[in-house]
């Protein structure tokens, strides 16, 4: 039970970390490619990393002669894969599309609203939530807004993309939920990478030009998207959520937007404005306020008697 304690919060920060701190290599890309071939490319390395991953896996489950994967969950596997990969293609570009005439600071705040989609949803999906969840929600909700909105909020054509991209994205997390009890986690990154990858690589060749200098030229970026930000990060992300409340999950992988304003002010030099900082302490009491309803169940569980 505490191993698995420590999967459910951790794995989805570690993947918050590696998420916010991608934004660099994700714009450097931007100046050498189209968002449909950087997407399509990182989707590549990704499938193949874990491709590799799952090989690896199979090898040494053979080896300490471990049972193989149940027959009948292939066609979990393969249905989970091509849901996930289709929300998530579809999320991604709807992102990038709109980070074409919106700022980042008013699209990460947006996209971020996947935290009140994700228990709203909840809802109509029979998965209460408890009161302390919805506070933690609205906390993060403003944390947000301090810490991405700089400018005047007003709605522009690209807003609407990102707020289609923040369903996309809630989709993804409840999607991931369900199959999750039935499939491995790490072979099911593997499959929605692949069709992420082929997706995208069809509207690169129909939307866009590829530039395949301009690919070379940023390959580090790529590479370092594809497996760290891709490959590890959304595998952490469904490790993380097998037999975890989606809204916990979901308020975790928000703090992205922490990391990467933390980052850009160590990394880049960034000032955080007073705002800034405020933002982050709400972020923070919303995600440490998210875990107390696990935390008095498990007190109210009485012990087991030897």
């Amino acid at each position: 039970m505490k191993v698995n304690h420590i999967r459910q919060n951790v794995f989805p920060v570690l993947a918050a970390l590696i998420w916010g701190t991608a934004f660099v290599a994700q714009s450097v890309a931007a100046d050498h490619v189209g968002p449909f071939t950087f997407t399509a490319a990182r989707s590549a390395v990704a499938f193949v990393f874990l491709l590799v991953l799952c090989l690896v896996f199979r090898c040494l489950r053979r080896r300490d002669f471990q049972e193989e994967a149940r027959p009948g969950s292939w066609r979990d596997l393969a249905i989970g894969g091509i849901c996930c990969g289709v929300v998530l293609t579809m999320g991604t570009n709807l992102q990038q599309m709109g980070l074409e005439t919106t700022t980042s600071g008013k699209a990460g705040f947006i996209t971020a609203l996947y935290i009140v989609i994700v228990p709203i949803a909840g809802i109509f999906l029979r998965q209460k939530a408890p009161r302390a969840i919805w506070l933690s929600v609205a906390l993060a909700v403003v944390g947000l807004y301090l810490l991405c909105v700089q400018e005047s909020f007003s709605i522009t054509e690209g807003d609407w993309y990102v707020l289609l991209c923040s369903f996309c994205f809630a989709g993804h997390i409840l999607l991931i939920d369900h199959f999750t009890r039935k499939v491995d986690g790490v072979a099911l990154s593997c499959v929605q990478f692949l069709v992420m990858a082929v997706l995208s690589a069809g509207l690169m060749l129909v939307m866009e030009t590829p530039d395949w200098a301009g690919l070379l030229a940023c390959i580090g970026p790529v590479l370092y998207v594809g497996i760290f930000s891709s490959g590890v990060g959304y595998t952490l992300q469904i490790l993380a959520q097998k037999d975890s409340n989606p809204t916990v999950v979901s308020l975790l992988l928000s703090l992205e937007s922490v990391f990467a304003t933390v980052a850009g002010a160590l990394i880049l030099g960034d000032r955080m404005s007073g705002k800034e900082y405020l933002g982050c302490v709400l972020m923070l009491a919303a995600v440490v306020l998210a875990q107390l309803p696990d935390f008095r169940k498990k007190q109210a569980v009485p012990a087991p008697e030897n």
